[in-house]
């Protein structure tokens, strides 16, 4: 359940949010259902309190270090995957005219559905693009190797290699949208989270309701923006495809 609803920072906010508020009430609800803290017991708790608030905050740091490194690769390959096929399209030049003529044709859509992958949310949408694209792909290819077999010159093997590296890296974009944070992680983090105001709850003085709202909108908005980071297509923080924007309009002049 919660792979998909990672998809969703927004929805992980709200829930993160009852559910570590009720996590605090119910250490609340402990603690007046057990005897009363004694001052011995209570420095032990604190210390307590301490070591599981370090240990999150070092986990959510991890956690966000992960998100920003994925997010950067995801911006790096959208700039590689512009070069490359902005590379192939100068390079059809080296094609016999008729082919050269198809190949840019094809490109120019292939860099519209490459535009569109990017900008795009909707799942069913995303899996047409990604047909339609394996479609392109093809065709690109078929159409450089036929050239290659019959015209098999160092200029062909030039515009051969950069169809190879405009497929590939498609490919590459694709494993770095699929490079989520682990769900393993997400559930240590949730955990020692819950068990964090626990024991927060547990082990305060006072029993006013706003005082427990504080540490679970911390935690809160640091997993909505962990998820954001995390998400290709969902929230608010995502990769443009502005060097594939850019590209597409200086071949339109």
């Amino acid at each position: 359940m919660f792979k998909h609803l990672r998809n969703f920072p927004l929805v992980i906010f709200i829930v993160a949010l009852l559910t570590l508020w009720l996590s605090g009430q119910l250490g609340v609800f402990f603690r007046k259902k057990l005897r009363p803290i004694e001052d011995e017991e209570r420095k032990d708790l604190a210390t307590l309190e301490a070591a599981t608030l370090t240990l999150l905050g070092l986990i959510v740091a991890f956690s966000f270090s992960m998100a920003i490194g994925r997010y950067d690769q995801r911006k790096n390959y959208e700039a590689e995957e512009a070069n490359a096929i902005g590379t192939e399209y100068t390079r059809t030049d080296l094609l016999p005219a008729t082919e050269a003529e198809k190949v840019r044709k094809l490109l120019k859509e292939y860099l519209r559905q490459r535009v569109a992958f990017y900008e795009t949310r909707d799942d069913g949408e995303l899996q047409r693009i990604s047909m339609i694209t394996n479609g392109l792909e093809a065709e690109l290819w078929s159409t450089v190797q036929k050239v290659a077999a019959s015209q098999p010159t160092c200029t062909i093997a030039l515009a051969v290699s950069g169809m190879n590296d405009v497929l590939n890296d498609r490919g590459y974009t694709q494993a770095a949208w699929w490079n989520r944070i682990p769900l393993a992680a997400w559930d240590l983090m949730i955990s020692i989270a819950v068990l964090c105001n626990l024991v927060f709850g547990y082990g305060a003085h006072r029993n006013e309701t706003h005082l427990f709202l504080v540490l679970p909108l911390a935690l809160s908005i640091s997993f909505l923006l962990i998820s954001d980071l995390d998400s290709p297509s969902g929230g608010i923080i995502r990769v443009l495809p502005q060097n594939l924007v850019s590209l597409a309009e200086s071949l339109q002049r």
